[in-house]
């Protein structure tokens, strides 16, 4: 039996490396279009784009999305989502999936799987993925997070850094290739929505702050987060012109 939840699609045109992101052209349609339609793909039971821009509602709802206006004021896209839903109304034990704007090529089981394991895990407060690793350039990579797990698959730790560090090890090829694997951490995320809210009222702890990785901030007051392997290969976003050039070539 499929869970029962729903996708909030964060979007803002204020991106750094690549603004307007939400509206580039891919193929003919705006990339947050490819997005939704990787996000109706899925099980979920509704799909709700929410932002602080007229020129993305306007687009959005062009193509037929239900689309939610939130606050410019917002730092994080989680923090858009919680505004999002509390508009909706939606009870504490909601399960709410977070699909970032720039993830054109998600594949539709992996937000039913992320949505699944966190209705799995009665004790977790946030689910996520991950995948793994077989490259050292990738390991060292500071774009790439690390996430370590616990034999129970909760979240250890997360970071930009190489964790854990191979010790046993002269270098991390010698430790690839003795079949050692870092997971990189995908940005996926499932939560319930009492979890949600609590987080978006949180102050940013010094870890968070350190890293720039949000999801440190549940680690630090505690909270528990689940954490699986992806069912599928789950393609980078878009975040540059670079990557963008990318997915067009992929989509074509």
């Amino acid at each position: 039996m499929k869970e029962t939840y729903h996708i909030v699609i964060p979007a803002r045109m204020a991106s750094e490396r690549l603004p307007g992101k939400p509206l580039a052209d891919i193929n003919g349609k705006p990339l947050l279009q490819h997005v939704w339609n990787r996000a109706r793909d899925s099980s979920a039971a509704s799909v709700v784009i929410a932002t602080d821009d007229e020129r993305i509602r306007q687009t959005a709802e062009s193509f037929g999305a239900n689309v939610q206006m939130t606050l410019k004021e917002h730092a994080s896209g989680s923090d858009r989502i919680a505004e999002c839903a509390r508009i909706m109304g939606w009870t504490d034990d909601t399960l709410i999936v977070n699909l970032q704007g720039d993830e054109p090529l998600m594949p539709a089981q992996c937000l039913d799987q992320v949505a699944a394991l966190l209705a799995g895990d009665k004790q977790a407060d946030l689910a996520s993925l991950y995948w793994r690793i077989d490259s050292a350039p990738e390991v060292v990579d500071p774009n790439t997070v690390k996430v370590v797990t616990a034999k129970d698959g909760a979240a250890i730790a997360f970071s930009r850094s190489v964790i854990p560090y191979p010790r046993q090890w002269g270098s991390i090829q010698q430790a690839l290739d003795a079949g050692f694997t870092w997971k990189r951490h995908i940005g996926l995320y499932a939560y319930r929505a009492s979890s949600l809210l609590a987080f978006s009222q949180a102050e940013q702890g010094k870890l968070e702050q350190a890293e720039r990785l949000e999801q440190l901030r549940v680690m630090e007051w505690g909270g528990r987060i689940a954490m699986a392997e992806a069912v599928a290969f789950i393609p980078a976003g878009v975040d540059t012109p670079e990557d963008l050039a990318r997915v067009r070539a992929l989509i074509n």
